[in-house]
């Protein structure tokens, strides 16, 4: 029973399903600071070479129908010009299929230098959602009459907008990763008897910044940031700060306000492939009854080199 109570709250605390309620629209990442492209377009491009990266995340280990997201994006900088290309491909399941929404973007950039060593970025995506969602299957959960048609493959547009500044060594980017406000349902007709829902995806702005430290040969150390604003939700602010030792193993904290723990640590295993991995501890008080085994999060970066132009100087953003 409390694996079912914890999954009809899981739905509508994520998906933001009841009046007045608006949760967590937009994918959540621990390792942000590596998975930069999916919150802010002005990055595509900016490390200089075709750079792919796979990102798995499961929330509350161990609790059944709890969220998991998928995500795929590579992007690029085109040879001349300043410009710069992406590709996003995000999944997110809640309840084994209750909640299913897929977002797929393609991203131009432009980048203009500033200076030797600084450089400014924009960046425009354009793309659009699917969304599924099994009523019948939300049934099995709860008690309540939960009345409404299945959405299957419901296309959504979407829009998004970046600025990205970078040095080799500071980074600084604002960003609205999704313009078009859409609503998933029309709340015009109601049954007094049945559970009412509405879900609206509103605009999500983002601020991410970081700075490297050189605090020896072998030593760096960077400390970053990613502030999110929603309206009619509370600010989330993830701070993070990781350490480097020769440019190969980085390890570190992590803190989500007023929501969790986090360890990170990655291994660079040559100068094509970086793995890493999150372990996520809830510190809230619903976190520390229902969801005690954590959220668990890997990724896997691959990149090539162009094979002119240089060296490609190692970078941790």
């Amino acid at each position: 029973m409390n694996y079912i109570k914890s999954l009809l709250l899981i739905v509508l605390l994520l998906f933001g399903l009841t009046d007045g309620l608006y949760g967590q629209q937009d994918a959540q990442y621990t390792q942000y600071m590596y998975n930069t492209i999916s919150v802010n377009p002005a990055y595509a491009g900016s490390r200089g070479q075709l750079s792919i990266t796979a990102l798995y995340r499961s929330q509350w280990l161990g609790l059944k129908g709890a969220p998991e997201t998928q995500t795929l994006n590579l992007h690029s900088p085109i040879r001349k010009g300043g410009l710069g290309y992406g590709f996003s491909i995000i999944n997110d399941n809640i309840g084994n299929g209750v909640v299913q929404e897929t977002q797929f973007d393609a991203i131009l950039s432009y980048t203009i230098g500033l200076s030797k060593d600084s450089k400014l970025s924009f960046g425009l995506k354009a793309g659009g959602n699917l969304l599924n969602l099994d009523f019948t299957e939300l049934n099995n959960y709860t008690s309540e009459n939960v009345q409404g048609e299945n959405i299957d493959n419901k296309f959504s547009p979407n829009f998004g907008v970046g600025v990205y500044y970078h040095t080799d060594q500071f980074y600084v980017g604002l960003s609205v990763p999704n313009l078009v406000e859409t609503q998933h349902f029309d709340n015009s007709q109601r049954d007094a008897n049945s559970v009412q829902f509405l879900s609206t995806r509103r605009m999500n702005f983002y601020l991410i910044s970081g700075y490297v430290f050189d605090l020896n040969a072998y030593w760096k150390f960077k400390p970053a940031v990613l502030s999110k604003i929603v309206g009619g939700a509370p600010l989330q602010l993830d701070l993070s700060a990781n350490f480097f030792y020769k440019n190969q193993f980085s390890f570190g904290v992590a803190y989500r306000w007023d929501a969790a723990l986090s360890a990170l640590v990655g291994f660079q295993i040559n100068d094509k492939i970086m793995i890493g991995l999150a372990y996520d501890r809830e510190i809230t008080e619903l976190g520390g009854t229902r969801f005690n085994d954590g959220s668990f999060e890997i990724f896997l970066r691959f990149e090539l080199k162009k094979k002119s132009g240089g060296q490609i100087s190692p970078r941790f953003f």
